[in-house]
């Protein structure tokens, strides 16, 4: 049997100097807004993995206004979300993902978010595909008001 789920994330830019990509610390001219460490690509991943499963969404299990959340390391979310996928009898696939965005690049960080997003989930490299797009300067991305990123997985039985 195999499942398919889809998640989508976007943060508005803050202060800051770097922003967390993929599990990647990558220097930008602003941060992210958000109650974690506003890994878009992260939340995106999880909520595609728990959609997969019927499970709802991150911010049912990782509630924003919960205090224990308050600037966590997404990467330890991720982790918590594969549980889940092995604890429901699944393995992954794959998944593919999507950041939208003008600025910071993100093709130079590619392999370096991938090996991480890999290494988290305990899973091949070839399983975790990552690209990147503009909106062509349109929209809240395209004035480089935030970013955002859209996740889709394939569960298999395990």
């Amino acid at each position: 049997m195999i499942r398919i789920g889809s998640g989508f994330d976007v943060h508005a830019f803050g202060a800051g100097d770097h922003v967390v990509l993929g599990g990647v610390r990558i220097a930008h001219s602003h941060g992210l807004l958000a109650h974690s460490d506003g890994d878009v690509l992260i939340h995106a991943l999880c909520d595609a993995l728990l959609g997969a499963l019927a499970l709802g969404d991150i911010g049912q299990h990782f509630p924003p206004g919960d205090a224990r959340y308050a600037g966590a390391d997404s990467t330890q979310l991720l982790a918590q979300c594969m549980q889940m996928v092995r604890d429901s009898g699944y393995t992954l696939g794959n998944a593919d993902m999507t950041v939208i965005c003008e600025m910071p690049k993100i093709n130079p960080h590619v392999a370096a978010m991938r090996a991480r997003l890999a290494q988290v989930m305990q899973v091949d490299i070839e399983q975790v595909s990552i690209k990147a797009t503009t909106t062509e300067t349109l929209g809240f991305t395209g004035r480089g008001e935030g970013i955002a990123a859209q996740a889709v997985v394939l569960l298999e039985s395990a």
